[in-house]
């Protein structure tokens, strides 16, 4: 076995058979362009994997330190719950994809306990077509989403604007030629103001000068592969000296001017130091260039997919390396050694390919759900769960809506409130509030990163989530299923129950598994099944 080489797809189709969960021929790809495994070639020059390193490396990675965090997670998991059989795309499926957001769970948990399936685990079916079910912690909207897919109507409370935003877009119905048409002509006259005041071509020679001094001082894979076998034992070093050398040689270079025609300049007035730290020059006038098309644009539906569309991309294209889009510490504003990639890289100093990119996958992911989704009500409310008249709400907004629901009150919870001390909610997207001049309400978080993980954020964090259970059994049928996910490390949710008049009726504990090939810690989180006293 130890010489036998299989193509990418053989790999694949191996290592979904010994691991008994999908590993796609990208997952092979990764481990062969990171050079876990290596990569050879046949006579007629095709890829191939040692089956034998394939084994070691998910034996050494996979299959260890599933048994070690089996142990260590406890034998009452349930381990179906851990969904890990699903690909990615199956996680991120449809509008799941529409705009990053940290913290949200996979669709197939809202699924598991919304729909009609029974199973060993699951031995009653909880919800059933036109019930109403609310998420008051709404986040990007998973629930109502699939609440949508599966026939049940929603009512989704977050006290974030950018939050409500991502979830009407999601769940809002469209003219989708019409909105297609109107996402590509701004999409393309963004281009063509880059292309106009612009000079691609010093970014087009940095990319040469940067594959050649890479070829030569970060060869593909022998050096990724030296990294991991610790032969070059300071990385880190070694990568600082090669970067502050090609700077050296490039000195000259770096003292032209990427910009052709300074006169169609949009002015930076209005733009905060948010987005002066952030972003480059060129990425700034191209997503001001985008707003200023916005504003043109009456609809306020279709210009809210545009808006989506507009923070994805500048998510995606903030000054900073590839390894810290989620956290931010420091601008980089220009190359850099980049650990994740084992090379020199530099920052993305344009939108237009990441802007045509999300452009064409936004359309595509609501044209999908759109045949999906079901003929029911779903609707969003910016407010504190706290306090907020939910009926009220509804009466406004939907006064259809609310004689249906007036009547039958609501079927039941699924949410996920934020956990302690984890996530500023805010924060995460705070380019996107920048962007549009949205109203943060930080302050109305509950359990936010900012305020920690100690006794007085634990008991203020129990007060809040109480309050929002208080307030919105109000609005549920006495009989009504609450179903709370939470990473309950603190013993809270007990303490919750009891202050907010529920009993806890059932408990499932799942793992929450890394389902890629990057090394991170599982953890354990709680469906809390609760129901009024």
């Amino acid at each position: 076995m130890s010489q036998e080489l299989l193509s990418v797809g053989q790999a694949s189709q191996w290592a979904s058979d010994y691991l008994d969960r999908p590993v796609t021929t990208s997952n092979i790809s990764y481990l062969i362009q990171y050079a876990k495994i290596k990569k050879y070639l046949d006579e007629e020059k095709k890829i191939k994997v040692n089956l034998n390193e394939l084994k070691e490396y998910y034996d050494e990675n996979l299959v260890k330190k599933q048994e070690s965090w089996k142990s260590q997670l406890g034998k009452d998991l349930n381990w179906a719950l851990s969904f890990s059989h699903l690909r990615e795309s199956d996680t991120t499926k449809h509008v799941h994809r529409l705009h990053p957001y940290k913290g949200k769970f996979i669709p197939q948990l809202v699924e598991y306990f919304l729909d009609s399936h029974l199973n060993t685990f699951k031995k009653k079916v909880f919800f059933k077509e036109g019930n109403i079910i609310l998420d008051p912690f709404m986040g990007s909207g998973t629930t109502l989403v699939q609440s949508s897919e599966i026939g049940l109507h929603s009512i989704g409370i977050d006290v974030s604007d950018f939050n409500c935003l991502i979830s009407k877009v999601k769940i809002e119905k469209y003219d989708l030629v019409r909105l297609d048409r109107k996402a590509r002509d701004i999409c393309f006259k963004t281009r063509e103001f880059s292309q106009k005041v612009f000079d691609d071509s010093f970014d087009e020679q940095l990319k040469e000068k940067l594959n050649e001094f890479n070829k030569k001082y970060f060869p593909n894979p022998e050096f990724k592969s030296n990294v991991w076998k610790g032969i070059i034992r300071n990385e880190e070093q070694y990568g600082e000296e090669k970067l502050k050398q090609f700077l050296k040689e490039n000195e000259e270079f770096f003292k032209k001017n990427g910009t052709k025609d300074k006169s169609n300049l949009l002015s930076e007035k209005e733009m905060n130091n948010f987005l002066n730290k952030w972003f480059s020059r060129r990425v700034r006038q191209e997503l001001f260039y985008y707003i200023k098309l916005l504003r043109e644009i009456g609809d306020e539906d279709l210009k809210n997919v545009l808006r989506i569309i507009l923070s994805r991309t500048a998510r995606s294209c903030r000054a900073t390396t590839h390894s810290d889009l989620a956290t931010l510490t420091e601008p980089q504003n220009g190359p850099y050694y980049c650990r994740k990639h084992k090379k020199l890289c530099t920052p993305i100093n344009s939108i237009v390919k990441h802007l045509i990119r999300y452009t064409y996958d936004t359309i595509n992911r609501l044209n999908e759900f759109s045949k999906l989704k079901k003929s029911v009500f779903s609707n969003v409310i910016h407010g504190d769960s706290r306090e907020v008249d939910i009926f009220g709400e509804i009466k406004t907004q939907n006064p259809e809506f609310y004689k249906f629901l007036v009547n039958k009150k609501i079927d039941g919870v699924f949410t996920s409130p934020p956990y302690v001390g984890q996530i500023d909610y805010h924060e995460q997207h705070a380019y996107a509030y920048e962007l549009f001049d949205i109203a943060r309400k930080d302050d109305k978080e509950i359990g936010p990163l900012f305020n920690g993980q100690g006794q007085k954020a634990r008991e203020e964090y129990v007060k809040g989530i109480s309050k929002v259970f208080i307030n919105i059994s109000k609005f549920v049928k006495d009989d009504g299923d609450f179903f709370v996910v939470a990473n309950d490390k603190y013993n809270l949710y007990p303490i919750i129950a009891e202050k907010s008049g529920l009993k806890i009726v059932e408990q499932f504990k799942r793992p929450v598994l890394n389902r890629t090939e990057r090394d991170r810690q599982p953890y354990a989180e709680i469906i809390f099944h609760m129901r009024k006293k």
